[in-house]
């Protein structure tokens, strides 16, 4: 996969370095490029902002400024990206995003600062055709500074759905949210060893032996935590 940012802070993304993402990186499974929007500007002072039309607090981010450096992105695409704009106002992301994501091979982010970009850029390319699609994502219901911190949640999620990022596979399949019989079901309690610590006990029917059991007691815990915490994801 690759993956282009384009941002007003280019030392945000230092994270990507790290962890999974970090040696998905290394082994070739996944591409980075990071884009400073201010090089993209026409001024001394690398203006990409300025005041809202109809008034209001705040600044927008320019449409002249960000079209040119979405159009660079594109000169060097080998075929359609998804764009991916995350905003407080979109679409909210779960797993079933993250999977839709980490099935495509290119993925453009675009992240907003003070009051948010231009809607215009959002529609220009959601008309041109250039993009195969053009996804406005929020991360949850509150607001943000920018939009680095949610491409990075996003990115999190998605990579390590890519084959060969997890050193197991079947990771995936366990996780909260995860496609199957209990993907209506938060992940219960895990444990592992010392079996006793500071009084606290493994439940027995861990080390039984017995897989049924094993697994009615996980979704049997699985329900009460999700009713406890997300009763709305099993109505």
């Amino acid at each position: 996969m690759r993956v282009d940012l384009i941002t007003i802070f280019p030392e945000y993304f230092a994270p990507l370095k790290l962890s999974l993402f970090g040696k998905a990186q290394e082994s070739g499974l996944v591409e980075v490029e990071i884009h400073d929007l201010r090089k993209f500007t026409q001024d001394k002072h690398k203006t990409v902002d300025d005041a809202p039309y109809g008034g209001g607090p705040g600044m927008v981010m320019s449409p002249v400024v960000w079209g040119e450096a979405i159009d660079s992105v594109l000169k060097n695409a080998p075929g359609k990206p998804l764009l991916v704009v995350p905003t407080p106002s979109g679409r909210v992301f779960n797993q079933e995003m993250a999977i839709k994501l980490a099935s495509f091979d290119h993925l453009v982010f675009i992240n907003g600062r003070y009051e948010g970009i231009d809607s215009r850029v959002v529609e220009h390319y959601q008309q041109s055709g250039e993009f195969s699609e053009v996804l406005e994502i929020s991360i949850g219901d509150y607001v943000l500074a920018g939009g680095e911190v949610a491409s990075l949640v996003i990115l999190e999620a998605t990579s390590r759905l890519i084959n060969g990022v997890l050193g197991n596979e079947d990771s995936v399949s366990d996780d909260s949210f995860a496609p199957g019989s209990m993907q209506n079901l938060l992940e219960g309690p895990i444990f592992t060893r010392p079996a006793s610590w500071r009084g606290l006990e493994v439940p027995e029917v861990l080390s039984s032996g017995d897989h049924a059991k094993i697994a009615q007691w996980q979704k049997d815990e699985a329900i009460k935590r999700t009713s406890k915490f997300r009763p709305d994801l099993k109505a």
